[in-house]
Order: structure tokens, then sequence, then C-alpha cells
């Protein structure tokens, strides 16, 4: 994304299979899952938002996971930068109150599981793994699709629960860029999102729909954006149409990217004012933005947006507790923070949700390899 890189690692069949490697003495700092692909983040012109995922396996349980990058560098926990006063701290798991699904495969679940003795393990396991978080189903796989998200909404069902889905298979996703890959046409990923649709159940559920793929759209051309446009208001009617309780979000970017009118124009040309199609919006997935920006943010695009009263934004708030660098840093920035914990209950008009889209821990590919769950950072946002 550039201005706001989605940086998604779709985990492999073997999600429980680990392969330590140290960095710091010998402990275990990364735990890494077998992958199928991990698009990455990449810098740009606007600053940049990587972004997380998980991408459930075929045959294995499906699993949260994050993002990828270029070369990585690792490092091992310092000194944490002073809290900006007037940012909230993160809430333990403890606190959270709401209906959001924690989904119980990982890369964080694992790695905490793994390492009980670990010194890092108490903060981790109470500020990051035990919050829920989005499950991403970033692999082009039409014949799977179906039952892997079905696992994850029955899942949610079961425990009276809403899980968050983020489906990313849009082709030329990231316009040539690290995070390429997607659906082989439009063709294609109108029948993929149709089976993604088959597998959303009946209740409850929310869909974060193709992070990039609205304000990414500057990299195509008019006839080639039109069609992307038109292929996602499809999305969201069949999500809509497969189960009316599902909530669909548009991609507005952050407020470090497009205007908002700008972005109200291509969301609209995507069928985001439509009830039928969509619930509202989301922003700064991946990104560092703090919330009081995204929220006016979130608001002015869906003012320029019209459409009804009751369309939303749900804004990502993983990493965004000290808002973002003011270099524009987008890859494992060193000073960030956890941001409000998941939930439903904002007190905010028109601000339906904050949520874990990327999960925090998941490195860019800079203080771990891209896609990977690195402790050292996750300790650091944690602090």
């Amino acid at each position: 994304m550039v201005a706001a890189a989605s940086v998604v690692v779709a985990v492999g069949t073997a999600t429980g299979v680990l392969t330590a490697l140290g960095d710091d003495g010998g402990g275990a700092d990364e735990a890494r899952p077998e992958v199928t692909r991990s698009p990455l983040p990449h810098p740009s012109p606007v600053a940049p938002s990587p972004s997380p995922s998980a991408t459930p396996s075929a045959s294995a349980p499906p699993s949260v996971s994050a993002p990828p990058s270029a070369s990585a560098e690792k490092t091992s926990p310092g000194p944490s930068p002073r809290r900006k006063s007037g940012e909230e701290k993160p809430r333990t798991a403890a606190t959270v109150s709401d209906r959001l699904y924690r989904h119980p495969r990982s890369r964080v679940l694992d790695w905490v599981r793994a390492h009980p003795g670990d010194p890092r393990q108490d903060v981790i396991e109470s500020r990051i793994a035990g919050h829920p978080a989005a499950v991403w189903f970033a692999d082009f796989t039409p014949a799977t699709i179906t039952s892997r998200v079905r696992a994850v909404t029955a899942g949610g069902a079961a425990e009276g629960r809403v899980p968050v889905l983020v489906p990313y298979a849009i082709p030329d996703r990231d316009c040539g860029g690290h995070s390429e890959g997607g659906a082989p046409g439009l063709d294609a990923y109108d029948d993929w999102i149709d089976r993604f649709a088959a597998g959303l159940g009946s209740g409850d559920v929310i869909v974060v729909l193709e992070p990039d793929s609205v304000a990414q759209a500057d990299c195509l051309s008019a006839g080639e954006r039109a069609d992307r446009f038109a292929s996602l208001a499809r999305a969201g009617r069949a999500l809509k149409d497969a189960n009316p309780r599902a909530r669909v979000y548009f991609d507005a970017g952050h407020s470090g990217w497009h205007a908002p009118a700008k972005q109200a124009g291509w969301l609209k040309q995507a069928g985001a004012a439509s009830a039928a199609s969509s619930d509202g919006v989301f922003s700064n997935v991946s990104n560092f933005h703090a919330t009081a920006d995204e929220v006016a943010y979130a608001r002015a695009v869906l003012d320029a947006l019209g459409g009804p009263a009751s369309l939303g934004a749900v804004i990502d708030t993983s990493r965004n507790g000290n808002g973002a660098p003011p270099d524009g840093e987008w890859c494992d920035p060193a000073g960030r923070k956890l941001g409000r914990a998941p939930t439903l209950s904002t007190g905010l008009g028109r601000i339906d949700a904050y949520l874990w889209v990327k999960l925090p821990g998941e490195s860019d590919g800079c203080k771990g390899a891209p896609g990977t769950f690195t402790p050292s950072y996750a300790y650091d946002l944690a602090r």
C-alpha cells in the first residue's frame, strides 16, 4: 500500500509447525510457520501502511497472521519511548467486554504456548494474544475458500461472538508492488468472492473488504479502475446477499493519504454508498495514524460519500498508540505502541468499531522476516 501498504501473509497447511530462530543470545525470537505466499508492504509517495494478515489453510485450522517486507534486520527489545500525553493505554484482554471473536489459532498464540519460560511471554500474552484480531484470506484457492471461511464463522457463532474476516484477493492488488498476488482476473475474483460469501453462515460477521483496493487505485487506468470498482460493488452485494447480518466495509485508506472528497468519489463508484453492498468504510489498516485523526478522517469521508445515515466506519488501532512516525517510515518503525483494544463499543457516532486488523508483532520485514511473528517487536509494542 503505500500510502497504505497492506502486508499479508498466507499461512500454509502446517500452521502449527514452528522453526525457532534466535536473535538474542540463543532465545527463540521468531515463530515462523510455513507460508504459502507473503505479500509485502512497500514505501510510497504518501506515507503508507503495511498490513497484517492471516490466511487459514485448507487442511489445517485457520490462523491469524501478518505482514512481510523486504530485507529484515532483527533487533532486540530496547527501552520503550515515553507515551504521549492524551494517548490511551491499551487495555488488557480482561477488560475487553464485547463480542469480537478471538480465533484460537494464530502465530502469536503459537509462540506464547511454545515459550512459557520466555521473560516476554506474560506481556505478549496479556496485551496481544488475549485480544481478538482479524483473520485474513490472502491466497487464491477457490476449491477450499468456502470451507475455510466457514470454519472461522462457525467458531464465532458457537461462542456467540463476531469474527472479523479480510478477503484479500483482488487482481493486481498491489499494482505490482511487494503485496503482489490475488486472483488471475476479475471473472475469477467474482467467482472466488461468491465462494467466500458461501462460508459466511447466518451469524454476525464483519468483512474488511480488500485493503488497498480503492485507495491504491491510482495505479490503474481509468478503464481498469472502473472494472475493479464494479467488481468490488458486486462483491459487497454478494457478501450481504449470502448473509444479511454481515457488515461489509470498504477501503478508505487512511488520514495521511488521499483527501476525503477524492477517496469518497472512488468509494461511491465501488458501491460503498449503497446499503445493498456496504455498511461503510475502514481506515488505517496496518498503519499508525492516531485514532483521533482517523475518526475525523473517516467521518469526513462518510460525509463526502453520502448514502444512508446508517453507514459507519471501523478503524485499525493495532499499532497506532503513539501515532504515525514523523518521517513517514512504514517498515516496523521504532517507537510505535499498541493502540486501543478491539471493541464494538467506541462511544463515538459513526465509528462502529476499533479493530486489530493487523496482528501486532507480525513484522513488516525490518525487525523480523516479512510476515512472521517477531517477539522482540511485539514486546516493544506492548510494553
